[in-house]
């Protein structure tokens, strides 16, 4: 190589380096701007108040991530009305202490929870573009379990409903809300056939699962549900400009990655057979892989307001 090729390609090889470590400063700092979002669902009978329902999800916390537990405590000053938690909570076998003390001043309120993938089983080291390619239906369930029974029993000693795989009810403010959960379908632990009719008489039916692979979603809305609540995909973890996030890691279209949409996607809302759908692109990341790029970690307050 020349001279004058041999610089060209140092300058350029630089170049990538700095690139590169700029995009890397980034997507660790995007990972920790945890932001709170704000979104109004008309799903309450006419003359109802407001109802604030606290969707939190894909928490993945370990004990030393002082930042993000200190966020989510912070969330009981929205004042909500209700807390849902749709699972992947846990990302290291000490982590259960870290989530309950973050999660102290929700559990004071009501509120429903699911699990997720990440809650039964230590995340692990793994290759983080293969969270980019289509999901081939592969799982590494041989990782050591997590200490999710501990988790449940902190949950429902506050007063808080397990939805996996069963139905469950609970008056807030005077508004009789339905719900029925599934565990994760990303593991196939989802039972839907304990999924029931919705209950004509309750004022709001919300189905609650972790990962929304279609199935469930179908499920839910075959049955009569109002309103879907599902996490899991963090948002697609890295977007980019047009094009939008690169992955669901579910079969969830990319267009619904995040945020309020309908079910089934061509639906209107006063269309039977059909309900309203919030995916939260969640709080945490892989925690050998803290990255996010155009999406930040997020917990959403949903004002239901009346039809």
């Amino acid at each position: 190589m020349s001279p004058s090729g041999l610089r060209l390609a140092r300058r350029t090889i630089g170049t990538g380096l700095v690139a590169g470590a700029a995009l890397a400063t980034y997507a660790a700092c995007e990972a920790r701007a945890y932001t709170v979002r704000h979104v109004s669902v008309p799903l309450l009978p006419p003359g109802h108040a407001p109802l604030r329902v606290l969707h939190v999800t894909d928490f993945h916390v370990t004990p030393g991530q002082r930042k993000k537990q200190a966020f989510v405590r912070s969330l009981a000053e929205l004042e909500p009305d209700l807390v849902v938690n749709t699972g992947d909570n846990l990302a290291h076998m000490r982590a259960v202490p870290a989530a309950l003390d973050a999660f102290a001043p929700l559990l004071e309120r009501p509120g429903a929870f699911v699990l997720g993938s990440n809650d039964y089983y230590d995340p692990g080291l793994r290759n983080p573009f293969k969270y980019l390619l289509p999901d081939d239906g592969k799982r590494n369930l041989n990782r050591p379990h997590l200490p999710w029974g501990e988790l449940v029993r902190g949950f429902t000693d506050a007063g808080w409903l397990d939805l996996s795989n069963q139905p469950g009810r609970l008056t807030v403010r005077g508004v009789d809300v339905a719900f029925a959960g599934v565990d994760d379908p990303h593991i196939s632990r989802d039972d839907l056939a304990s999924v029931p009719p919705a209950p004509a008489d309750a004022d709001v039916r919300l189905g609650v699962v972790h990962a929304p692979y279609l199935r469930a979603l179908d499920r839910f809305t075959t049955q009569g549900y109002d309103a879907i609540v599902a996490g899991h995909t963090h948002g697609g973890q890295v977007c980019l400009p047009r094009i939008g996030a690169l992955t669901t890691n579910c079969d969830l279209e990319p267009a619904r990655v995040k945020g309020l949409h309908r079910h089934p996607a061509d639906s209107r809302p006063d269309d039977p057979g059909s309900a309203w759908l919030h995916v939260s692109a969640g709080l945490g990341t892989n925690p050998y892989v803290r990255f996010r790029v155009a999406c930040r970690p997020e917990a959403t307050l949903m004002t239901l307001i009346p039809r």
